[in-house]
């Protein structure tokens, strides 16, 4: 047996296993009453009211008196509680953990693939019922999306991109090693038919969308986050063909050169958008692009700097970059930017997604903005609207339950007490 067969049956043992941590089969009839249920499209607190699913998904809607209910359903009651739909994240790495130096060098396929299981389940927990995981090596993401549709292990939806598309040298290549090594990240493609290629070869081996890294990154060695690294030739290319193939793109970009010519490119969205300007601005409006901005790492990047043990060059990056993304996203956030809520959790633990909202409402959101960026904008970014993000007849039903009114306090999406996917209870603090 050659060694990549062997972990490859590593790797299914061990989800197989895991499968043990995961959700009975989903009842054909569930009812939902909600005291209060939060219409995120129009932010609407409605009360009394009662969600009628049917084999993991929504039949119907509407107030309790109304409401027609199976004589076999299986009852969910929560009178005290505010119902709104399954939390999204559209940028993750499930498979990566805060691993910032030469050790994240000693992890190989099949350890992420573990990692993303353990992680996935704290993800979902959180709320988050659906992701967009941009980048992971190995396909190790397409790995572990299978598992979780199969229901090996509980987790979140996923679409994954598998490995991010890189020059050679750039932020998503591996700059750590030294040239005896002949170090090259499997997303690495320079040139027209290079990246044609690679866009191909992921979407040959299971890929959702594609991530692009249009300019330099914060964590990583040797290149500048201002600097473009893709020519526009090379992000039109990219997109063409991704667009062509049915998939989205998603492109890494902090420099404004790289998020203007990016956008101009036609890519789907810009992660992080540390120096937007008013050009970059203008080019994301005109072309529909949504920016997903990343913003509760910086503070938990700072303040546990130590703990991770950050590279003194990522570091200084770091200390650069941050202020510089507060201000602009805020600007872009007040020019009316389509935005969609993203984490880029695995620069700090999973689990901790729904900080995200508060660091966008201080940043000029409305919470009920905010709240629709992590649901129906996240949603139409994803291409899954009427899937995911909002709670209607068709929908799958996901949906999580917080106490009080989360448009007066947003926070209180970081103590998410009751989440459900496909109509199945995963969490549940308030008891049957």
């Amino acid at each position: 047996m050659s060694i990549r067969k062997i972990g490859t049956t590593v790797v299914a043992a061990a989800l197989f296993c895991l499968g043990t941590l995961g959700i009975a089969q989903t009842s054909r009839h569930v009812v939902v009453h909600a005291g209060h249920l939060l219409d995120v499209k129009t932010g609407k607190l409605l009360t009394d009211q009662t969600l009628v699913i049917e084999d993991g998904r929504i039949i119907s809607t509407g107030a309790t008196t109304e409401a027609k209910i199976p004589p076999d359903a299986v009852r969910v009651d929560l009178p005290n509680a505010t119902v709104l739909p399954g939390l999204i994240d559209a940028h993750t790495h499930l498979t990566m953990e805060p691993r910032f130096g030469y050790d994240r060098l000693a992890i190989s396929v099949p350890r992420e693939a573990l990692i993303g299981a353990k992680n996935a389940r704290a993800t979902l927990l959180a709320g988050f019922t659906t992701v967009r995981n941009v980048g992971a090596s190995g396909f190790s993401d397409v790995a572990l999306r299978d598992a979780i549709n199969a229901g090996d292990v509980p987790g979140p939806r996923m679409l994954v991109s598998g490995p991010a598309l890189s020059i050679t040298g750039g932020h998503c290549d591996n700059n750590m090693l030294p040239s005896e090594y002949h170090a090259v990240s499997d997303g690495v493609a320079d040139g027209i038919a290079g990246v044609q290629h690679k866009v191909r070869e992921n979407i040959k081996y299971g890929a959702d969308l594609i991530k692009v890294c249009a300019t330099g990154g914060v964590l990583s060695l040797g290149d500048n986050p201002q600097a473009s690294q893709y020519t526009l030739e090379e992000m039109k290319a990219i997109v063409a063909d991704a667009h062509r193939l049915g998939r989205k793109v998603a492109a890494h970009a902090h420099g404004a050169e790289g998020i203007r010519w990016a956008a101009e490119a036609g890519v789907d969205s810009i992660e992080h958008g540390s120096y937007i300007d008013d050009a970059g601005i203008a080019a994301m409006k005109e072309h529909g692009t949504y920016l997903v901005p990343t913003l509760y790492l910086g503070d938990w990047m700072i303040d546990n700097a130590g703990l991770t043990r950050l590279p003194p060059p990522l570091l200084a990056k770091a200390k650069d970059v941050i202020p510089a993304a507060r201000k602009n996203i805020a600007h872009a956030f007040a020019s009316g930017v389509k935005v969609a809520l993203g984490t880029d959790a695995a620069v700090y633990p999973h689990g901790m997604n729904g900080h995200e909202f508060a660091v966008m409402v201080r940043l000029g959101l409305t919470p009920l903005q905010a709240i629709q960026a992590g649901t129906v904008n996240a949603a139409d970014l994803l291409g899954w609207s009427g899937k995911v993000g909002s709670l209607e007849p068709g929908a799958w039903a996901d949906m999580v339950a917080v106490d009080g009114d989360p448009v007066k306090d947003v926070t209180t999406l970081e103590r998410v007490k009751l989440v459900m996917k496909g109509g199945e209870v995963v969490k549940n603090e308030y008891g049957k």
